[in-house]
């Protein structure tokens, strides 16, 4: 069982992350995590130029390294982006040290104020020791995009259900989502435009 929507428990028992934000009206925040990706992330910029949309990409350092121009696209296009780590590192399954280490190596590649933890997750320790360099984004809605037990109807239905003004959504431009992405994502773009919602960057 997953869970497209972020419980207000967990919004409660960690106060200090970032899950949505509800202070402007009418807007929602798309992200993107693990790329940049060439196969996937030009065609999610194209689809984002198209509708007049901003989000956020969540980017591993090592893919920032091996794809600069698709990075310079991005931030030329106006989106926001954040640290993801270099690795793509488990937080539970690595030690403190290296995975400090691994933030502080993507962040030689680029700067941001932002960070996603990969996985959602974070020992406390080391949660606390990111909060002194960063605003640590989780989110509202997992569009489970990256799953491949879930369709792109349902992937699309996660987010179309569950948003609300403030609502922080995770996709991934990663080739493990690309199949559902290529129809979840323009179905979740156009049903935003309908009903006025403003896609914006963090």
């Amino acid at each position: 069982m997953y869970l497209p929507k972020t419980p207000e428990i967990a919004k409660k028992i960690f106060p200090k992350l970032t899950w949505d934000n509800h202070q402007s009206d009418n807007s929602v925040y798309l992200s993107f995590d693990d790329g940049p990706t060439p196969e996937i992330t030009n065609w999610v910029l194209d689809q984002l130029e198209r509708y007049d949309a901003k989000a956020t990409f969540f980017c591993l350092g090592k893919n920032v390294v091996l794809y600069p121009e698709i990075f310079e696209r991005i931030l030329n296009n106006g989106h926001a982006v954040g640290n993801h780590t270099y690795n793509h590192l488990n937080c539970w399954q690595t030690d403190r040290k290296q995975y400090l280490s691994d933030i502080e190596s993507c962040s030689r590649v680029f700067h941001s104020k932002f960070f996603r933890p990969p996985y959602g997750k974070l020992k406390p320790g080391v949660r606390s020791a990111i909060r002194k360099d960063y605003e640590i984004v989780m989110w509202d809605i997992m569009a489970y995009d990256f799953d491949q037990s879930v369709s792109p109807e349902d992937c699309a239905r996660n987010v179309i259900e569950h948003v609300q003004p403030g609502s922080i959504i995770v996709f991934h431009d990663s080739l493990k989502a690309e199949k559902n992405l290529r129809k979840a994502l323009p179905a979740v773009l156009e049903d935003f435009k309908r009903r006025g919602l403003q896609m914006k960057a963090l």
